[in-house]
């Protein structure tokens, strides 16, 4: 009856879903091979992306084995029916790649039947998988927490404040040690450095997403990243959070600091708090960006200007003021003001700056300026340039544009950490957007050229990987799906669709390892468990949506020092000398989660959910299949956790076990609204004679009453759900024993042919185990705080029933509330005193108003 939130939409609690537990990642989502054949023997497995296929996009799979494949033609299955769906003769093969002997594309674009389905080659499968309209909905506002727990200065998910002492200045005009205020901000990773450049490229990717993708952002969130609305898309709160640092970090005309705190920073995972270990008490040095060489290690930078940082500063600043206009004119028309003199800070003097560092050698090594102030140039459109007498910035921005026509790693084998950096040329695509002569087309004609350097390292192996294994390859890998996608939109050519596509699909689970790269995203899926990252290893809060960094070269792992797996890796099988990723938080270099990364991410994801502009229209004819219901139920586990989200009906629900306070309120509130509820109660609940006129009045008002267990057992593992804590007979006497009480009522498995698992925690064991029971296993839908009303003040994760009420109609009016399943307690501890059953009067009046048919679970999910 608690801790029953899912991590991916509630994170006040301190747990992560996993999708499969530690077998089953390498025999099942690596996929199974069926049959009697061993399972640590595998030697073939199907890629997918798990986040699911689009109707009518690129749907792309791989079949990687350590052996000659011996199937001659493989299929698509219905996961319902078990029905061959789609077959393809396995034609071509692709040849070696990493740890694999052989690999095959499976191509079933053409198939564009919404469903389930899994993919089948001789005798191995892939993991079962979703095409549909809505595959990637939700995902882009998912990773926005990220982004939230990398806040500086109050941090909403801890609730607390850090660095509010920020900081002291070094190389700058005014003597060193001057304070000045940089409080804000985000984190850089797991370290708490802060850099402008990272910072200044993010909040302009969360700008562009919202400028070019409105519909995909809700606004369930405060400015300061608490739960409530206020009226901004939640994505808009946190580019105002990036944009409200930068211009700490740009005082005044001729000030520009470019990094807060250093290397020093590295002194082991801990919770973010006032650091003292730079000699200034709780201060944190404010490099300010002088346009000369500074500090790396025993030796200097090779700064040489202050382009690189100004222009992103211009742009994000730009972009801001344009946005906000409607908003904040005030805060507008200072963002404006900024962009003016962050370009000619820019302009001051030509050149690329670089971060710093004190004890070790590494930094974020840029080496470019140009795209930087082609983006400022382009933003600034036709006003004139500021210091550049004569020329306006469209004009500016193409002659850089000329100079630099492509982003130099795009097609290259290697580069140093963040040597050319942001890692797309963002200004050309901002400068397309606004030439209409013949020079639109030559930028247009830079980002094919960039294309096409990768697209020729692509071709030669089945997953068309073209990007280079280094740090932060995933960033990368990110950016250049990002590319791809500007240039078939500003030029309508789809050659490299598909393409473009893989690279998305290997971020989620298309790639040798066959795990995604975001930490949480998909919830069922197999994604990372123990990244790099003190808020989970220390807070353990979950760093949900983070994308971490990556695959790197066998040889750029094997040369790193301070670097110590802390477990066996579960991917061993899957490792080369080609590239290796480890889900280790021992492992820096690939499973440390970044904030820059995670806001171009944010962008990506938003133009997957919004989809094709011009999408191939549907015929309209339409054609009835019995699967059609089961296709548009939403599955996690393999318990239902949603209805048809096309329909708009919702099943109130209400779980019991030791309290029932509110069974007499509950029960009168529905019949005065005449609403049907369901009721998933325990064996101890139903055996309590307290409660035996409760429950015969729910059974004769016609409300579901169904099994939450008998004893009310914890199924499996809080922190590692694929950890089973009860053995199948265990499990299933319990389930047993509730039935067999639930017949003193005259309720039987007919009746009641839905189960909802105590504490709303389970695995696919579980669900297994409920379907072989011949019962169907469901669970409540997540994104409200429903579920919150077992929470007493004395509890960290205590929610007030105003709390719990508004986070519903906040994600009505976001994003509407079809086919949930809404849970709430018939009962709660007399600790807490504001009740929520007392409003569910009010909630039900809402959700009529809002014409939501409110129906029983069977009815919902018949």
């Amino acid at each position: 009856m608690k801790n029953n939130a899912k991590i991916k939409t509630l994170p006040i609690i301190k747990r992560k879903h996993k999708g499969m537990n530690r077998i089953s990642r390498i025999i099942i989502l690596g996929c199974i091979a069926i049959g009697s054949q061993n399972a640590f023997t595998q030697s073939a497995w199907i890629r997918i992306n798990q986040l699911g296929y689009t109707p009518d996009g690129i749907k792309v799979a791989v079949w990687a084995g350590k052996e000659t494949p011996s199937f001659k033609s493989w299929q698509l299955v219905n996961a319902a029916s078990k029905k061959v769906a789609f077959s393809a003769r396995a034609t071509t093969l692709s040849g070696a790649y990493g740890p694999f002997s052989e690999t095959i594309r499976l191509n079933f674009s053409a198939f564009r039947k919404p469903g389930r389905y899994y993919l089948q080659a001789g005798t191995v499968v892939s993991p079962e998988f979703e095409i549909g309209k809505d595959v990637y909905k939700g995902a882009a506002d998912f990773c926005l927490y990220y982004m939230r727990q990398q806040r500086n200065k109050f941090n909403p998910i801890t609730q607390d404040s850090c660095h509010t002492q920020d900081g002291y200045t070094l190389y700058g005009p005014m003597p060193d040690s001057t304070f000045t205020d940089v409080s804000g901000g985000w984190h850089d990773a797991t370290d708490y450095l802060q850099y402008a450049t990272t910072s200044a490229n993010a909040t302009f990717h969360l700008l562009a997403a919202y400028r070019d993708f409105p519909g995909a952002f809700g606004d369930v969130h405060q400015a300061n990243g608490l739960e409530g609305e206020n009226h901004i898309p939640d994505v808009l709160d946190e580019a105002r959070w990036g944009l409200d640092w930068l211009l700490k970090m740009h005082p005044q005309a001729d000030w520009m600091f470019n990094q807060v705190a250093d290397d020093r920073d590295h002194i082991g995972m801990r919770m973010p708090g006032m650091d003292s270990q730079y000699g200034r008490g709780f201060q944190r040095p404010v490099y300010f960006v002088s346009g000369e060489p500074q500090i790396r290690g025993k030796f200097m930078n090779d700064t040489k200007g202050t382009s690189s940082t100004a222009g992103k500063f211009s742009g994000a600043f730009s972009l801001g003021s344009l946005i906000f206009n409607q908003l904040d004119n005030s805060y507008a028309q200072t963002l404006k003001e900024k962009s003016y003199t962050a370009f000619a800070f820019g302009v001051k003097k030509p050149g690329n700056t670089q971060t710093v560092s004190v004890v070790s050698p590494y930094i974020y090594a840029e080496d470019n300026w140009m795209d930087d102030m082609e983006l400022a140039g382009a933003m600034l459109g036709n006003a004139a340039a500021p210091q550049l007498s004569g020329t306006n910035g469209i004009d500016y921005a193409y002659s850089l544009a000329q100079k630099e026509p492509l982003t130099p790693w795009l097609g290259a084998d290697t580069a140093s950490h963040y040597q050319w950096y942001p890692f797309i040329n963002v200004g050309h695509y901002e400068l397309i957007k606004k030439l209409s002569d013949k020079r639109r087309d030559t930028v247009a004609t830079y980002y094919k050229q960039g294309i096409e350097r990768v697209w020729n390292k692509a071709k030669q192996n089945a997953f068309l990987r073209g990007v280079p294994f280094i740090w932060c390859s995933n960033n990368l890998t990110t950016s250049f799906a990002i590319q791809c996608y500007w240039y078939r939109q500003a030029t309508g050519d789809k050659s490299f669709e598909e393409l473009e596509q893989a690279n998305f699909d290997w971020l989620f689970g298309c790639n040798p390892w066959g795990t995604g790269m975001v930490y949480g995203l998909p919830a069922w899926g197999d994604t990372p468990d123990d990244p790099h990252a003190s808020f989970l290893k220390v807070g353990n809060f979950p760093v949900n949506g983070g994308i971490v960094d990556g695959p790197v070269y066998g040889s750029i792992f094997g040369n790193l020092t301070g670097l110590q797996l802390t477990k066996p890796d579960v991917y061993a099988q899957f490792q080369s000398q080609l590239a290796v990723y480890h889900d280790d938080s021992g492992d820096y270099s690939t499973n440390e989660p970044t904030m820059d990364g995670t806001a171009s991410l944010i962008y990506l994801l938003a133009a997957k959910e919004s989809g094709d502009p011009s999408p191939a229209k549907a015929s309209s004819k339409k054609t009835v299949n019995s699967n059609d219901q089961h296709q548009k139920l939403s599955y996690d586990q393999g318990g239902i956790v949603r209805g048809d989200s096309s329909a708009k009906a919702i099943a109130i629900v209400f779980t019991g076990d030791e309290s029932g306070d509110g069974g007499n309120v509950i029960a009168h509130t529905l019949k005065q609204q005449s609403v049907k509820a369901s009721f998933f109660l325990t064996g101890n609940f139903y055996r309590n004679p307290a409660f035996t006129t409760l429950i015969s009045r729910l059974k004769k008002d016609g409300h579901y009453l169904g099994s939450h267990s008998d004893k009310h057992l914890l199924y499996c593992d809080w922190y590692k759900r694929d950890s089973l804590l009860v053995t199948k007979k265990a499990f299933s006497a319990d389930l047993q024993h509730s039935y067999t009480t639930m017949n003193n009522f005259g309720i039987t498995k007919k009746d009641a042919p839905f189960f909802l698992p105590p504490y709303e925690w389970y695995n696919d064991s579980i669900s297994a185990w409920t379907h072989q029971s011949g019962i169907q296993l469901i669970n409540f839908t997540s994104g409200t705080l429903s579920n919150a009303d077992y929470t007493t003040p004395d509890m960290k994760n205590y929610r007030s029933s105003n709390t719990i009420y508004q986070s519903i109609i906040a994600y009505e009016q976001s994003r509407g509330l079809n086919g949930f399943i809404l849970l709430l307690h018939i009962g709660t501890d007399a600790k807490r005193t504001d009740k929520m059953y007392n409003r569910l009067g009010e909630l039900l009046q809402y959700l009529k108003q809002k014409q939501y048919r409110l129906v029983r679970v069977d009815e919902l999910l018949k």
